[in-house]
């Protein structure tokens, strides 16, 4: 496993890493036993790094986390693992609207009581990395939110202090990153959603900001194993993301992306992370994780060689400017 500085921060984590959505819920059934599995293999192939949040489950994805933790300390396992987790606004409406006030979606009491439940989830005094879950360009002139985490980070509580960018806006943390604000940004980047790559990437390279890429398969098409009649339970996330004419219309542009990929030696999924990791500014990128397997397959694509220039920018041509999905149809 490559390992890659985390912005201006004094260590490194791996390039790959594991993203915990899916083991919390909200993609079909999955077993604990499945997702404790799935992160120790990881773990052991190398990963160092696992994304969380508190909606991931309501606080069961942090909890398998926290388990694997102790159980990898018990054993004697003492590298270091870097573990981000997020907490949601309290109040108001998701993504926030220009009229919510950000002193009520993240005030100061709300902040420390919603991270002492990340700390207990994880059985950790200290948090790596703390991400608000969704922010508003609204508040960036008075971001109130990031005074109070800066206080608790010197109260040694937390770490590094991030923002996971709201899909509609995620241009909004520029001004916030070049204030200083942010230690890490978490974004989508993929072949299809290239927008990043316009501003974002290069300010966050600038400005010493880590850069944790999420969405890298496109919520799973990018993979290449959906069909168009491909069918998802209803309390799968992806029935309602790839809702209507959704799925065909993605599996179409992933069957284009296929084809450019012919003698390349990549899989797609292989070439979904590959083409992310070519950009210098990017320091880890978390696929969803939810078995052995997958573990095994994510990890490894690290070992390949890096993309080559000719198809890293040959692949620049499927960005696809869509809008955002994740409202609904």
């Amino acid at each position: 496993m490559k390992l890659r500085p985390f912005g201006r921060h004094p260590f490194t984590t791996s390039e790959i890493g594991f993203g915990a959505w899916a083991i919390g819920g909200s993609w079909g059934a999955q077993a604990d036993t499945d997702s404790l599995a799935a992160i120790h293999r990881a773990l052991d192939l190398g990963c160092t790094f696992i994304d969380t949040a508190a909606g991931y489950g309501n606080g069961r994805s942090e909890k398998l986390i926290g388990q694997v933790l102790r159980d990898r300390a018990d054993a004697g396992q003492t590298g270091k693992i870097f573990v981000a987790t997020k907490t949601p606004p309290g109040a108001g409406s998701w993504p926030p609207s220009p009229y919510d006030r950000a002193d009520d979606c993240y005030a100061e009491s709300y902040l420390r009581e919603n991270i002492a439940t990340r700390c207990a989830n994880l059985g950790v005094e200290k948090l790596d990395l703390l991400q608000l879950h969704t922010w508003t360009r609204a508040w960036n002139r008075q971001p109130t939110p990031f005074k109070v985490l800066r206080a608790l980070q010197r109260e040694g509580r937390l770490g590094l202090i991030g923002i996971s960018t709201p899909e509609q806006d995620q241009n909004c943390v520029i001004d916030l990153m070049r204030g200083g604000w942010v230690d890490s940004v978490q974004v989508i980047y993929n072949l299809f959603e290239q927008e990043p790559a316009a501003e974002l990437l290069d300010v966050a390279r600038e400005c010493g900001v880590a850069v944790i890429v999420r969405v890298v398969f496109d919520e799973g098409v990018l993979t290449g194993k959906f069909t168009a009649e491909t069918q998802f339970a209803p309390d799968d996330f992806r029935a309602k993301y790839f809702a209507g004419d959704r799925l065909a219309r993605a599996v179409a542009h992933t069957e284009e992306v296929r084809r450019d990929l012919a003698g390349s030696g990549y899989t797609l999924p292989q070439a979904a992370i590959k083409w992310v990791l070519a950009h210098p500014a990017v320091s880890v990128v978390i696929p969803g994780i939810r078995t052995v397997a997958q573990a095994e397959a994510n990890c490894a694509v690290s070992d390949l060689p890096a993309m080559p220039e000719p198809l890293v920018h040959r692949l620049r041509r499927h960005n696809w400017r869509r809008g955002v999905w994740y409202g609904g149809k």
